[in-house]
């Protein structure tokens, strides 16, 4: 993990993101329990409320729960529902954002579906 106390992106917002990559990633399974509030925060010389907060947008969005008296754990569905939103979200805003760019080019929508094949197709 790798927080930047000089980003504008708030540490614990920083430290959301950072859950939600390693449970995307799968560095964090489903099931499994992740490093506590105590751990992270000695481990990287962040305030112990501010990890909390972070790992409070999660439990917020359903994706790690609190066992008390055992720690945090990722819940059964939660890389299924972050993909999703993720998803959501890149449809929401990225998409529209290169369309208007090819229209104002003058790139037809056939000629954008198929760059786009073709750029899959390098997979």
């Amino acid at each position: 993990m790798h927080f930047d106390a000089s980003s504008v992106v708030p540490l614990f917002h920083q430290i959301a993101q950072q859950f939600t990559a390693g449970i995307l990633s799968g560095a964090f399974p489903e099931g499994s329990q992740i490093p506590s509030t105590t751990e992270v925060a000695r481990t990287y010389a962040i305030n112990p409320a501010t990890v909390l907060r972070g790992m409070n947008e999660l439990v917020d969005a359903g994706v790690i729960e609190k066992r008390r008296g055992v720690g945090m754990f990722v819940v059964h569905g939660a890389r299924d529902r972050l993909a999703a939103a993720q998803q959501a979200e890149f449809f929401a805003a990225q998409v529209p954002q290169v369309v208007r760019q090819a229209q104002a080019l003058g790139i037809t929508a056939a000629q954008l579906t198929a760059a786009i094949e073709r750029e899959y197709s390098h997979e």
